[in-house]
């Protein structure tokens, strides 16, 4: 018997120097990340055993290795963490990666620029 379950870890936020332009680079931004990964949680739900689910302690972990590398593009970061935690989590059967920047340079009002990504098997 499977109990396919949600794993969340929402509002993970950083200074960070992602962007295209030069004033991005050089001051930074805030930025949040949000994971949301399906999985087995079978034996998790039996056991009460943190071996037998996923640490969102590693998924933080992951994000924010991640984050401190300067990227100019949401895509290029936000693939870069899937990458990491497709790795690092076979298990996962399906999780999504959401990148966000706060008040992104736009020539008008914008409270937030974000990319999300999906993985599947």
């Amino acid at each position: 018997m499977y109990n396919i379950g949600i794993i969340e870890l929402e509002g993970m936020e950083f200074k960070a120097y992602h962007g295209c332009l030069e004033q991005e680079k050089v001051r930074g931004n805030v930025f949040t990340v949000d994971f949301r990964g399906e999985l087995d949680l079978s034996a998790a739900a039996e056991s009460d055993n943190l071996n037998d689910t996923l640490n969102y302690a590693d998924i933080y972990e992951i994000v924010s290795y991640e984050m401190s590398i300067p990227s100019e593009l949401l895509e290029n970061v936000a693939g870069r963490i899937v990458k990491a935690i497709e790795h690092r989590f076979p298990q996962l059967l399906r999780f999504s990666v959401r990148v966000s920047k706060k008040r992104p340079p736009v020539d008008g009002v914008a409270q937030w620029s974000r990319v999300t990504l999906t993985s599947t098997k």
